[in-house]
């Protein structure tokens, strides 16, 4: 017998556009930025859910990082476009020769639609596809639709610096920090408005989506939101697990846990977890363990190091809970610890770990061996600044 799927507790944006919003799409040539989780609490995916209304025309798909697909798991990996046989429409990618729409794109599209899963970091290129898009839009006079989608890591907590303009690249555009604490849909208002896009904005609310909670509190599917956030446990993990990407340390990419491995093939698992619980960082636990990635750094070689085990998600703080950890990788042996060189995500001069942490000041403070939680202390000032540039630009 088939599982019975139950009611969500959470309705999303796509299913309030369609059913109370659609005016904005009737008759219309819709184009619309999508991706495999883009599906509804019935597992309707909302490219099918537009191409079968007869009174919507879908005109064009368009696909973020790892394709519309999702099929290409690596990072920084380009999309070709291609023909959706089924759909019978183009599938453009935004993570090609171009990052936004370009005119011939635009000439067959009366609105877009984005209908996106975001993970809650500023480090996470849909975003950026979507403000991409919205820029595109807004010089041709488009209007944008955004149906939202939960925050899975919950839309309260706000860690990190702040961006710095100066190192602002296509996995960080505007000064937001690491963890945001914002809907997609919120997002977009922000960027909007306080960023400068301007576009003809409409943002389709959830249902039933409450601030505090984590994905697995609304009943909706989990689908991977990209190929290496495969789980929840990912996601809670990611918003400092992805400043490892930044190193020569092996993040757990070409693993079964990506972003839940973290270690390298000259650390001593069982002293580098030790010395991580000794440091008492709340809500994790760190379990030493060896892993073999398949591909990426140091595939083939067993990596020693550790899995981050979140044992109250509301305590944990995943910014700091990293950069304490970097500081440990460091402390464990100074002469094999090292940075990743560029190029990193079209950016081909400034470090990663800069263009991921918004600032050089995370890479010259390990570098000088500088204390992890004074750097943390001074990040307070820069999130209480946000929480009140977001505020107006809350939905819930």
């Amino acid at each position: 017998m088939p599982a019975t799927v139950s009611a969500s507790t959470v309705s999303l944006g796509i299913d309030r556009l369609l059913a109370a919003d659609r005016r904005l799409l009737e008759g219309r040539r819709v184009g619309i930025v999508c991706n495999p989780a883009s599906i509804n609490a019935s597992f309707r995916h909302s490219a099918d859910l537009i191409f079968e209304d007869p009174s919507i025309r879908l005109a064009a798909i368009f696909g973020p990082q790892h394709g519309f697909r999702a099929d290409l798991q690596d990072n920084m990996i380009e999309t070709p476009h291609m023909s959706d046989g089924r759909r019978r429409v183009p599938v453009y990618s935004l993570y090609s020769e171009v990052r936004e729409p370009s005119c011939e794109m635009l000439n067959s599209i009366d609105v877009f639609v984005i209908d996106l899963q975001d993970v809650g970091t500023r480090v996470y290129t849909f975003i950026y596809t979507m403000a991409n898009t919205m820029k595109a839009a807004a010089r041709a006079g488009i209007p944008v639709v955004v149906c939202d989608r939960p925050n899975p890591v919950n839309g309260n907590e706000v860690e990190g610096h702040l961006l710095d303009d100066a190192y602002a690249s296509f996995v960080g555009q505007y000064p937001i920090p690491l963890r945001h604490g914002l809907t997609i849909g919120e997002l977009a208002r922000l960027f909007n408005s306080a960023f400068g896009i301007n576009a003809e904005l409409h943002v389709i609310p959830m249902e039933g989506w409450r601030r505090g909670m984590f994905y697995d509190e609304t009943a909706l599917p989990w689908v991977m939101p990209s190929p290496n956030i495969p789980t929840l446990d990912s996601a809670v993990l990611y918003p400092g697990a992805v400043l490892f990407e930044g190193t020569k340390l092996s993040e757990g990419r070409g693993t079964t846990r990506p972003f839940e491995l973290i270690g390298a093939p000259w650390i001593d698992g069982d002293r580098y977890a030790a010395a991580m619980n000794a440091r008492g960082l709340p809500g994790v636990h760190f379990r030493p363990v060896f892993f073999e990635p398949t591909f990426q750094k140091h595939a083939k070689h067993t990596c020693g190091g550790c899995q981050p085990h979140v044992t109250d998600r509301n305590a944990f703080k995943p910014v700091r809970t990293a950069v304490e950890m970097l500081e440990e990788f460091r402390a464990q042996d100074p002469s094999r610890f090292s940075w990743r060189e560029p190029p990193y995500e079209y950016e081909h001069e400034k470090m990663p770990i800069d263009i991921l942490y918004g600032s050089p000041q995370l890479r010259t403070l390990i570098d000088a061996g500088g204390s992890a939680r004074a750097l943390m202390e001074s990040a307070r000032q820069d999130e209480d600044r946000f929480l009140a540039t977001r505020k107006p630009f809350l939905l819930y």
